[in-house]
């Protein structure tokens, strides 16, 4: 079959990999600002909402932040944006003559979302899929990202649109899955494998949240979501398990009141270091 079945002949809006396709992947890549330094850039995505990918990015850029990186996270949720929550940024962000300027955190990590452009931060984003595509790819060629070592992309939930509109337009270097343990999940995880193996993009692991809750007062592990079947997953897959998150209320405290950059706990510390490699 020489063209899949209702083809437009927009090989852009298209993640099929079928033989018509006129152009290479590479074709759709857009050249980040002309002032921009960015080394390496790696994307958290899920397969669906909620299970705690904008925390897992915040925890990465925290971590990597510390060992003297200079690091940024690019908040790709455009419809649901909460990096700036975590990181109890309020500000809006600037511009200058040749373009934007992201915000800087308390510790120095540079971040662009759109909440950082509303003229309230609850205002809704009501945009269609292509608007919301656009912004997104002006957050990597209209904004001056300085000096970063390692860029983290907080991605929308789910395969759609906005994903294609980053996997193609942007050059990653790995994603990073982030999952919970609910059976259901486990058939999700795998369209996210999937459609990552479609881009040609390399998955890094996986990062379960919501794995266990550890009771403060006898120690005793609890699965409130059920066994977790992450390794089958990753084995599955030939991928690594980086991390298993516990419900933590500190951590969840941290991120609401806008202190993230303060979380203690070792849980991250072997996705951090899959990371750091990425940079050797």
């Amino acid at each position: 079959m020489s063209e899949m079945e209702g083809c437009t002949h927009n090989c852009e809006s298209c993640g099929q990999d079928c033989p018509s396709r006129k152009q290479n992947p590479a074709d759709f890549i857009e050249k980040p600002h002309e002032m921009s330094s960015i080394k390496k850039v790696i994307g958290v995505v899920s397969g669906k909402g909620g299970v705690g990918k904008s925390m897992v990015t915040s925890m990465l850029a925290v971590l990597l932040n510390r060992k003297g990186y200079n690091t940024a996270i690019l908040d790709a949720d455009i419809t649901g944006p909460s990096i700036p929550k975590a990181f109890g940024i309020h500000t809006k962000a600037q511009a200058c003559e040749w373009g934007l300027l992201p915000t800087k955190s308390k510790t120095g990590i540079d971040i662009m979302s759109v909440n950082l452009l509303l003229p309230e931060e609850t205002d809704p984003v009501v945009w269609r899929g292509p608007i919301i595509g656009g912004t997104v790819k002006q957050f990597w060629t209209d904004v001056i990202w300085s000096d970063v070592d390692f860029m983290f992309i907080d991605m929308p939930p789910g395969t759609g649109d906005v994903a294609l509109t980053v996997f193609q337009s942007i050059p990653l270097d790995g994603l990073i899955i982030v999952t919970s343990p609910q059976e259901l999940v486990g058939m999700i995880v795998e369209k996210a494998v999937n459609m990552a193996n479609m881009m040609h993009i390399p998955v890094l692991g996986l990062v379960e949240n919501m794995s266990y809750f550890k009771c403060p007062d006898c120690g005793k592990e609890y699965k409130i979501f059920g066994e977790s079947h992450i390794d089958e997953i990753a084995q599955k897959h030939g991928l690594p398990v980086l991390a298993k998150l516990p419900m933590d209320p500190q951590l969840a405290k941290n991120c609401d009141q806008g202190v993230i950059e303060l979380f203690e706990g070792d849980w991250m510390d072997g996705a951090a270091e899959t990371v750091e490699k990425l940079g050797e």
